[in-house]
């Protein structure tokens, strides 16, 4: 994909004395009292705030935060606990600004924090003129959410049309790199794991991924509704029967091109859904009217491991049992634990995801994690994402 890279930029000099917009994902979980309860984002836009500043430039950072309603920012919804948190983490002061569409005051090696842009109307609809007053801000726009890769925003897509630069910060260049190396051009076998509640949620990924992927593993209620699919009793399970049809469709698609979507041989059951609920190993074919399937069995955890053993790249999205109640974790750890093993690339993304990575402690072992949710289901989807198309029209144009 051929973007212009704002590593590059600063690599030539372009950066020193000018001013730098750099939309960042600050979009973090507070408490009730406005205190931020976990920083991963935050900490994940330093390293462009870093190189603008190395650069020589007079930075200028923003992003959303919740939902505000645009032309009523009410102080739950201001960026000062970010600004007091991203101060911390760079050792300086990072000074929050309102009022910033129709000017900013910043001097090259200085960063200033623009109150939230959700804030300002038309930010949503991409407005023509608030795009291009946020243009006019800068020499050099720097698109480093990839969170919000997907929306077609004033901050996001509109500067980027209007700005003299239209670049991708580190992070965001990360995640072009990290997608095509997973999807574009990835080392086979290619396998994908797509797991949820819900097959229509996710139907359209699952048939983008038949035509490319050479096993396509499905887990949770997704994994129901396949097994109904392969004509398995599921009980009370979770499932979706009024799109067997398109299950059965996405298998005989991989079936085609000598692919497979492998159905659990056995499944781990319970009669209610609960942390302390007995758990019991059943084979596939065995599954009781009143049993609810939540995680897959053993025999199939270790069989898909050896596939993933196997695998030359991975893409992960979604844990494949309730993972949460630790006698239905087992499958979702034993997946886990094989991409940590196995030497190929892989790519993982979704809140689901990432929390397993977190609670199975293999954040080292993972290729690349994804720090974008809707944005990294659009791209498994084949979409090409808004930030993506602008910038590559702005390099090429």
């Amino acid at each position: 994909m051929n973007v212009l890279r704002f590593s590059d930029l600063c690599d030539e000099g372009r950066a020193r004395g000018r001013r730098v917009f750099i939309r960042a994902d600050l979009n973090v979980p507070q408490d009730d009292q406005g205190r931020i309860t976990e920083d991963t984002r935050i900490r994940a836009s330093v390293p462009c705030i870093q190189m603008a500043l190395a650069g020589g430039a007079a930075v200028m950072v923003t992003s959303h935060l919740g939902r505000p309603t645009e032309g009523d920012l009410q102080p739950a919804d201001s960026l000062a606990p970010v600004a007091e948190r991203l101060s911390e983490l760079l050792g300086r002061p990072v000074p929050l600004k309102t009022g910033w569409v129709d000017g900013v005051d910043v001097q090259p090696g200085e960063v200033v924090l623009l109150e939230n842009c959700r804030g300002n109307k038309g930010e949503k609809k991409n407005d023509p003129a608030l795009a291009q007053k946020m243009a006019a801000l800068c020499d050099i726009f720097v698109h480093d959410a990839f969170g919000t890769a997907h929306r077609a925003e004033a901050s996001t897509y509109g500067i980027a049309q209007h700005a003299k630069i239209a670049c991708a910060g580190p992070l965001l260049a990360a995640e072009i790199d990290a997608i095509t190396k997973a999807l574009a051009n990835p080392k086979r076998p290619l396998v994908a794991i797509v797991a949820g509640s819900k097959v229509s949620t996710k139907l359209t990924i699952l048939q983008a991924l038949a035509k490319n992927v050479d096993q396509l593993i499905v887990g949770g209620g997704i994994a129901n509704t396949f097994m109904l699919a392969a004509g398995l009793p599921i009980g009370k399970s979770l499932a979706e029967p009024d799109l067997l049809d398109q299950a059965r469709a996405v298998i005989a698609a991989m079936k085609a091109r000598g692919a497979e979507v492998p159905i659990p041989t056995d499944v781990v059951v319970a009669k209610t859904f609960a942390a302390d609920a007995p758990a019991t190993v059943k084979a596939a074919t065995d599954v009781a009217a009143d049993d609810m399937i939540l995680d897959i069995g053993p025999q199939t955890a270790q069989k898909l491991a050896r596939q993933l053993q196997a695998a030359g790249t991975i893409v992960w999205n979604g844990p494949v049992g309730v993972f949460e109640f630790d006698a239905f974790a087992n499958g979702t750890e034993t997946i886990a634990r094989a991409i940590a093993a196995s030497d190929a690339f892989s790519i993982a993304g979704g809140g689901d995801t990432l929390a397993a990575i977190a609670k199975y402690g293999i954040e080292p072992d993972v290729g690349y994690i994804s720090t974008g949710g809707g944005a990294f289901l659009e791209v498994l989807e084949g979409k090409t994402l808004p930030a993506f198309e602008i910038l590559q029209k702005r390099a090429n144009g």
